[in-house]
Order: structure tokens, then sequence, then C-alpha cells
């Protein structure tokens, strides 16, 4: 870094400082929790300089704008509208089993519906309600027990380390299971992947056990990189795959359950039983379509990106003199990974808006989480704005940060 931005570090960090000693540091405190949530939205939506959008940062005017100039690009708007899944929708299905090498694929309204339907329907076939899952799996932690309260399904977890369970654990589980549930990433792991001869391992080692393997792939459009193979080559390891619309390709909403034929048309069932034969769905289509078409092939881009910002940040903490904090992975596995820092959660949340709005500059958009006494993190997602900050941008950035807290 050279003498000017190094001037400007300094500059930044003495002034939030003496901001801080006025007591403007002070003013989130004071707020409720509504008043700093819309504080944190509105600094946020005014900052130049970030390293993720979310789409709900948006306005529907924003959103609605979006969609409308790139539709053209990816679907005839001359046709119909669709009607409870056909047209559009039947199209995005179409294009979905194809990319990832399924002989069909249906289109949920959500995730959770998507697998839920999935495991009920595996359930059926193997003759075996239970299910293996990690317990930082999706269904476990943000689903409201629904696997249990709705489908009857019985959960066991191969280990509880914050990693893909091995070969070796699913084979000596004590008990039978129907189907083996694996989710890539492991996003509460910190979005972590296993090696792809590990991925293969554990696959076979299911089918030794005569259980089927569902693959929870709400991310699994940018796990290509790391595990070097093609999504059709990974999806080839498991016997369905969900995919998200929105976490990683900007659209509305929305997912994909992938599989044999049979199974996807006993899945349409469910899904109407379910509430999910929606009458028209062609924005949240759309908006999946233009993702396929234009988030699909950056996505190796943002997770080389985020290597780059995730060293930058570490040494950017070492650099201000933070006493401890981790990345994590060191070198990310997708475009998304964990910051971890001794502080308390608020206090990381708040610094992170008075940086937006008074620098124009955030790398952290979303809360700050308690990781346990004084000690919380965060998730860092890297997309195309992203790609506008260098290293020496996210090492200042963090200085500026850093600033801002309390010394």
């Amino acid at each position: 870094m050279g003498d000017t931005a190094e001037h400007s570090v300094e500059q930044a960090a003495e002034q939030a400082a003496e901001q801080a000693a006025d007591g403007s540091a002070g003013q989130a405190a004071e707020e409720t929790a509504e008043q700093r949530r819309e504080r944190r939205m509105v600094a946020w939506r005014g900052a130049r300089r970030v390293l993720w959008r979310p789409g709900f940062h948006a306005t529907v005017g924003e959103r609605l704008a979006r969609l409308t100039d790139a539709a053209p690009d990816v679907y005839d708007l001359d046709k119909p509208v669709d009607m409870y899944g056909d047209g559009i929708v039947e199209t995005l299905e179409e294009r979905v089993a194809a990319l990832i090498g399924k002989e069909a694929a249906a289109f949920f309204p959500s995730g959770t519906m998507a697998q839920q339907v999935a495991l009920r329907c595996w359930a059926g076939r193997t003759g075996s309600t239970t299910v293996a899952m990690h317990p930082l799996s999706h269904p476990e932690v943000h689903e409201r027990h629904s696997l249990s309260t709705v489908s009857n399904l019985r959960i066991i977890h191969p280990t509880r380390e914050p990693r893909m369970p091995s070969a070796e654990e699913v084979r000596d589980l004590e008990e039978p299971f129907g189907t083996l549930f694996l989710e890539l990433p492991l996003r509460e792991a910190g979005f972590v992947l296993p090696s792809w001869e590990e991925l293969v391992a554990v696959t076979d080692a299911a089918r030794e056990r005569d259980a089927v393997v569902h693959m929870d792939g709400a991310r699994l459009w940018e796990c290509t990189t790391r595990l070097g193979h093609s999504l059709d080559e990974i999806a080839d390891l498991a016997d369905s795959v969900y995919v998200s619309f929105y976490k990683s390709l900007d659209g509305f909403g929305g997912a994909a359950l992938a599989g044999p034929k049979t199974l996807v048309d006993e899945a349409k069932a469910w899904r109407h039983r379910y509430g999910g034969q929606i009458l028209q769905q062609f924005p949240t289509a759309l908006s999946a379509l233009i993702g396929l078409e234009k988030e699909l092939p950056r996505l190796p881009e943002y997770v080389a990106h985020a290597r780059v910002v995730a060293a930058a940040l570490r040494e950017g903490f070492a650099g201000a003199g933070v006493p401890w904090a981790r990345i994590h992975p060191e070198e990310p596995h997708t475009h998304q990974f964990q910051v971890w820092l001794p502080y308390d959660a608020d206090v990381l949340t708040d610094a992170g808006t008075l940086q937006a709005e008074e620098t124009k500059t955030g790398l952290f958009p979303q809360v700050w989480e308690r990781g346990g006494p004084g000690l919380a993190f965060t998730e860092v997602t890297v997309a195309a704005p992203g790609l506008e900050l260098t290293a020496e941008d996210v090492r200042a950035a963090v200085a500026e940060f850093v600033a801002r807290l309390p010394r």
C-alpha cells in the first residue's frame, strides 16, 4: 500500500476514534431493534463499495426493473403465462434436469417443501423412515423440526464434527437408515466441502448400507471449483438433488428437486398435497432462468476472488492489531465463508453500519451472531460487486472497520 493510501487509512481511523469519543458510536445502543435494523438497511443500500448486494436489500421497483430488463434474453415473453406448473415452469424444470444430469426435475416454491417431499418419497420407496444427516444441516437447524413433525421421519446423526460425515462414520452407524442426506456445502460449519475422493467414498458407503443418497445442493452451483468436477458429475453421486434459485443465483425464490422421473412424478403429487401447486409462478421462474444464464457462469470467478478477499481480511485484521481473528475456512471452499472476531455481536454489527454510513464502503452486510462469550461471527459472500475491490482495498476497509470498534 502506498503512502497516500496509508495516510488516508490513518485519517479514517483517527476520525472514527474521535467520533466514538464524542459518543456517536453509542448512538446505536439507544435505538430500538427496529430502528437499528432500518438504519443498517439504509446504510448498506447507500454504500457504494461492497462485496455483495443481497437481493433483499433492493426495493420492489429495483427488482422488477432488473427482471424486465433481463427477461427477453432468457424466455419468449409473447408466450402465455404459466398455469399450475406448465409453460415457463416446465422450461425451467427441463433446464435444471439437463444442467445436473438428471432424468427430470420439479419446481417447488421453497427448498423446505422440496426436501420434505424428497425424503418422504424415499422413505416410502426404501421402507425406512430413518434419515442420516448432519446435525448442522438446514432441516435440523432452520426448519422447526419439519421432518419429524410433518413427515414423521426420524433423524440420526453420523457425526457432530463440523464437516461432512466420513465413509467410516456412515458404515459404522449402529442402526439402519433409508436415506443419507448430504448438504453441499455445509453452511453452518463455514460453507465447507469434502474432497472429491471423500464425497465418492461416503456415497459408496451409503449404498453399502442399502441406503439412497439425497443431496441438499442449495449451493451446489458453486461447488465445482473445489470438487474439480462438473455439476452433472457431482449430482451423479446422488439419487436425488435439491437446488435453490436464490441463494447463489439471485432469483426471487424457489427451488427444484431433480432425480429419476418416477420419483419426480411422485414428488409433484406430494407438491400438490403440500400446497405447492401455485396458479402462476412466472416472475420467480423468470428470475431463476436469468440466474442460470447470467450468474451461474460467473460463480467460479466469485470463488476465486473470495480466496483473495479472505487472505486480505486476515492480513487486514493482523495489521490492525486485532488480538484474535479467524477466517474459516482459511481458503474458502466456495464464494462464501465465515469471519470470527473477539467482540460482542451487536458491537460488530453497529461498527459495520457506522462504516457504511461514513465511508460508503462495507465488508459485512449481514448481522453478526454470537459464537460464545465475547465472540461473534458473520458470513461473507463475494459476488459481482466484490470483484471491484482489490486486496489493498479490502485491507484498507478492514482498518476503517476496526477503527470503529471499542478499544
